[in-house]
């Protein structure tokens, strides 16, 4: 009976990392390639506002952090930089500077989701016509699925 515990357990417990390093692990695997530097060197060059995403938030940490220059223009956010790897990731404009997920939840109504982020090194994310950019100060990293704040930036 022991020996039969044993082995559930650490059947179980191998299935629970398996399941873990997949989660992790997929985003990476199925991501297409990162824009080249030249295409968001472009678009950044073309941006009404810069900011910086950091890995020191409050809301950030070994999982789930952001760093590198983002840039927002008329037609696009682009970010040369990084983020950390995971699943269902979005990006909002938001009226008021973030950094957590206490701090999200109560705005995400408030804010305007933008579209998918689905690279991790670098990304463009194409604006919808029409936004007022100045009717928000904050670009906003959010895992959907997990809801986990990844990162934000304030750019006015």
């Amino acid at each position: 009976m022991k020996k039969a515990l044993l082995l559930l357990a650490s059947h179980a417990l191998v299935a629970l990392a398996g399941f873990a390093a997949g989660v992790y692990l997929l985003p990476i695997l199925i991501a297409p390639p990162a824009p080249e530097v030249a295409v968001v060197s472009e678009l950044a060059s073309k941006a009404r506002f810069t900011a910086q995403f950091r890995r020191d938030l409050t809301g950030s940490d070994a999982l789930h952090w952001g760093e590198g220059t983002v840039s927002v223009g008329p037609e696009a956010v682009s970010l040369m930089g990084r983020l950390a790897p995971g699943p269902d990731y979005k990006l909002y404009l938001s009226p008021t500077f973030v950094q957590t997920e206490a701090e999200f939840l109560p705005l995400k109504n408030q804010m305007l989701r933008v579209g998918d982020v689905k690279t991790f090194e670098n990304f463009v994310v194409p604006l919808p016509p029409g936004v007022d950019l100045a009717a928000y100060n904050t670009v906003v990293v959010w895992c959907e699925t997990f809801k986990e704040f990844i990162s934000a930036a304030q750019y006015r």
